[in-house]
């Protein structure tokens, strides 16, 4: 059940200088039932938001404005789209004024302390506020999510491969030591940073590999299957940057068990989300590309099965900077406000 807010909910987004941030400020300005109260930044305080991302013209009008002098407190929800780190040590103070948070890092995502002290340089600050703390993928946690006061968003890889493996894991039907998961984003996944690894003329006609030896999406996902299929989950994760500004393609192989090997898998997964409005299963035989997903809060998905073997092919596409970012966070603010979880987040793909 969904209710319609008698006033808009009060938004505030610190960090909202980079890809993530100004993908949230495109959702909220069309948003029917948010209205954005602060944008923090240091370096810009002053500017007005729409000088610096010039397609907010007209449907922002707001100027940036020091986290020190900006009223967070009064909002009713912040994102935090900024490095690991920052959402730690302001989430308690937020939330002793009744303010809700949705980090777009890392700082919520891993329940495993030392697994979060490995990969991110840092000891947690608030190991309480952690606990208490919902993984924000809807699909997964639709329910605890609703009566969340923070959410930690999930990262734009696990995305696509928690959403691909979930029913398959749910019913028991794939060998969970042998999973493969073969990953390709696009550059604004890295971020908005003057990095020369990520220069047009390194990027572009080129295509590589990244973080084979290990990649802190990892822990991640094999935390969040390892709860979902209650066994350890042995998973090769290989993510790859590709020479495109924004998308993300995943192909994930899994092994059928012999006992499962009589399923039809397509229909496994059109009954799993059947009702879902963001998980599109595409209809057999068909093969998924990130065009498909573009500017929306889509995940794209299609399964395959070669030779009608024991080897399982699941193709999932999603644009990284909405469902993989941004969108993900506005469907988990509409559930702890009670909205209709669409709202704001209806836009379809674009097409070239």
């Amino acid at each position: 059940m969904t209710t319609t807010p008698s006033a808009s909910i009060k938004v505030g987004i610190v960090g909202a200088t980079g890809y993530t941030g100004v993908e949230l400020l495109r959702l909220l300005a069309q948003h029917p039932h948010a209205e954005v109260k602060a944008v923090t930044s240091r370096q810009e305080s002053g500017r007005c938001v729409s000088d610096m991302f010039p397609s907010l013209r007209g449907h922002l009008k707001i100027a940036f404005t020091s986290p020190d002098d900006a009223r967070l407190d009064e909002c009713d929800v912040v994102f935090f789209a900024t490095p690991h780190g920052v959402a730690m040590n302001e989430a308690r103070q937020l939330l002793d004024k009744g303010v809700k948070v949705i980090d777009l890092a890392a700082d919520f995502r891993l329940q495993n302390l030392d697994a979060f002290r490995h990969w991110y340089k840092q000891d947690h600050a608030c190991p309480d506020v952690l606990h208490e703390a919902v993984y924000g993928l809807v699909e997964l946690n639709r329910e605890q999510i609703r009566h969340a006061r923070v959410v930690g968003n999930p990262g734009c890889y696990p995305v696509t491969v928690i959403t691909g493996l979930l029913p398959l894991l749910e019913k028991n039907l794939i060998d969970t030591q042998h999973i493969i998961a073969d990953c390709k984003s696009g550059v604004s996944g890295a971020g908005r940073n003057a990095t020369q690894s990520l220069l047009f003329a390194e990027v572009s006609d080129s295509f590589k590999a990244y973080g084979v030896s290990g990649h802190r999406h990892h822990p991640e996902i094999t935390e969040k299957l390892t709860a979902i299929a209650g066994a350890d989950i042995g998973l090769t994760f290989v993510p790859h940057l590709v020479p495109m500004v924004r998308g993300m393609f995943s192909t994930i192989y899994a092994r059928i068990r012999p006992e499962a090997m009589d399923q039809d898998f397509q229909a496994v997964f059109e009954e799993r989300y059947k009702d879902e409005p963001f998980i599109d299963v595409l209809p057999a035989g068909s093969l998924p590309e990130t065009r498909f997903v573009r500017g929306s809060n889509y995940v794209r998905l299609a399964v395959q099965r070669p030779g009608n073997g024991d080897q399982l092919i699941i193709l999932v596409t999603q644009d990284n900077l909405v469902k993989g970012a941004a969108g993900q966070a506005v469907q988990n603010m509409n559930l702890m406000f009670g909205l209709d979880e669409t709202a704001g987040l209806t836009q379809l793909a674009l097409i070239p």
